[in-house]
């Protein structure tokens, strides 16, 4: 007789603290899709998901490449066009001292190979809370300790000095910054940014300047300026940096999964580290091959859809805040960049709950802040922006009368 196999397989423990709120979700709006509801859903920052369109030439050259063959493997680091492409594209950003520059499968990729590449059993980086869950999950794979730096809601949610001050060991490798920020929308100003070039410097860190969304700002809520965006490595040629950047949200392209890293700081200093990632970049052979020579029409061609996008950003920005400010317990800073909001909520339970029993009583579907690792005594939801107004209108609509029912004011 065959010997069968009875033991339990489990997983590996590192990954006890692995969540992906985000997603995790779908399994509560499931149970209401099942029973024949639909369900609005302001949890997944996807612009395709809603009236928003891949520009046309973007398409063309992808295509183009698939027709004229370009479909087996690419050179590790990228295809020379879109390489070149990056490096301008990093000129225009102000960056100046650029050593090296790599395409990857998302930022989501650049993210797993730069920490990888970096971090040693032991040792740790600076994250901030709260912060896109990605982070924290590369960091649960690789078991290194999780060390997060609080974001100031009472200042724009711009980073803790004081915080990062108490955090930082003589084992953090580098620091974080999510510019402009997933979950809050927030911008950091230049001021901030010089700050924390101070510290790197003093400290000896590696910068991981997540600018994904850096084309992608908005005007002033109460006016028509707008505030730029500025990239830390135009703020600290000197500094010791990877730039993340990728055609997801800027070129509306999330499925293609391309992003890219720009190295960048003193040559010497960033060489041995730059060596690693290079390694890592042939063990996992290449990112997508066609879609590369998407890039440089991007990056190069025109821009005229970023006129429209950030319109109706704009538009249902103003909207989401002018309910923020209307609706009893809740309060928001305005977001500057990116497509989110992340509203504080005074409620006698946890967020968690909040969002789970507004998606099976009202059929709306946000994300609880604390799948984004906020503060501690903090509850707050992420907003996805993205839909259009009747769409958003319906969804507060039935948010706020969800507030009103399961948490009447005295």
């Amino acid at each position: 007789m065959p010997i069968i196999q009875s033991r339990e397989v489990t997983a590996a423990a590192r990954l006890d603290n692995v969540r992906y709120a985000i997603r995790d979700l779908a399994c509560v709006a499931d149970e209401v899709i099942a029973q024949g509801h639909k369900v609005l859903p302001l949890n997944v920052g996807d612009p395709l998901n809603f009236d928003f369109q891949t520009p046309p030439h973007i398409i063309e050259a992808a295509y183009k490449a698939m027709r004229d063959g370009k479909n087996g493997y690419a050179p590790s680091p990228g295809i020379p066009e879109a390489l070149e492409a990056i490096r301008g594209e990093a000129a225009r950003k102000g960056i100046t001292t650029v050593r090296d520059v790599f395409v990857t499968s998302g930022v989501s990729e650049t993210v797993d190979l730069c920490i990888s590449a970096l971090v040693n059993p032991g040792e740790d980086i600076l994250t901030p809370r709260p912060d896109y869950p990605l982070y924290s999950a590369v960091l649960c794979k690789l078991g290194i300790a999780l060390n997060a730096y609080d974001l100031n809601e009472d200042d724009a949610w711009q980073p803790e000095l004081a915080d990062i001050e108490r955090k930082l060991t003589p084992r953090t490798r580098a620091i974080v910054l999510i510019n402009p920020n997933n979950p809050t929308g927030s911008l950091c100003s230049r001021e901030m940014l010089e700050k924390i070039a101070d510290l790197a410097r003093r400290h000896n860190l590696v910068v991981f300047s997540d600018e994904i969304y850096d084309k992608l700002i908005l005007p002033d809520s109460n006016g028509d300026a707008t505030t730029p965006h500025i990239a830390f490595a135009a703020v600290a040629p000197d500094v010791p940096c990877i730039t993340f950047g990728g055609m997801s949200k800027n070129y509306l392209v999330p499925g293609w999964r391309i992003g890219w890293g720009i190295v960048s700081g003193d040559a010497a200093a960033i060489k041995p580290y730059t060596e690693g990632i290079h390694r890592l970049l042939r063990a996992r052979l290449c990112a997508n091959h066609p879609e590369q020579y998407a890039i440089k029409p991007a990056l190069e061609g025109p821009q005229d859809h970023l006129v429209e996008v950030k319109r109706k950003l704009r538009s249902r920005r103003d909207l989401t805040q002018k309910w923020c400010e209307s609706t009893p317990r809740v309060s928001c800073v305005a977001p500057r960049g990116a497509f989110y909001a992340f509203p504080k909520i005074d409620i006698p339970e946890s967020d968690e709950v909040f969002v789970k029993e507004l998606i099976r009583q009202k059929h709306v579907m946000v994300v609880h802040g604390s799948g984004f690792g906020q503060k501690p005594g903090t509850q707050h939801f992420r907003i996805v922006f993205l839909p259009d107004e009747k769409t958003l209108t319906r969804a507060y609509a039935g948010i706020a009368d969800f507030i009103h029912n399961r948490y009447p004011t005295k």
